[in-house]
């Protein structure tokens, strides 16, 4: 039996290339809905991720951990490219899950109340808008 043709997985940020790793022989990301398991012979698919911990592995380093922001993850044919707002790597999985609550999930509540904030800022310059436009 042939070994299937490793992946390839790239993590880009913003601004950077965060990481591009080759000979990965499996990935497991998290959604809302839940955690998946990517391997090499897998359709092509694509998911929202959630804040939470990356699992990955290659033959040379053996399983590797990344806290990541929510993104999207694309998988076409052997590349899987993971596009996040911020990536965190490390070997100690605790330190990371904590990295995740205290940094991605902070965040995202915060981005959450700017949002709502410039909601009602628009709604409220809209109704200006009509009122003077009725004028």
């Amino acid at each position: 039996m042939t070994q299937p043709t490793p992946m390839r997985l790239e993590v880009l940020l913003p601004f950077r290339v965060f990481a591009n790793v080759l000979g990965v022989s499996r990935i497991v990301a998290e959604t809302r809905q839940g955690a998946f398991g990517l391997l090499p012979h897998r359709r092509d698919c694509v998911a929202a991720l959630a804040p939470g911990i990356l699992v990955y592995e290659t033959v040379s380093a053996g399983e590797m951990y990344l806290a990541v922001d929510e993104g999207v993850l694309v998988k076409t044919g052997t590349d899987v490219f993971v596009s996040v707002r911020n990536a965190i790597a490390g070997a100690d999985l605790s330190a990371l899950r904590e990295a995740v609550a205290r940094d991605f999930l902070t965040l995202s509540a915060r981005a959450r109340d700017l949002r709502s904030v410039l909601v009602r800022m628009e709604s409220g310059f809209i109704s200006r808008m009509a009122g003077l436009h009725r004028e």
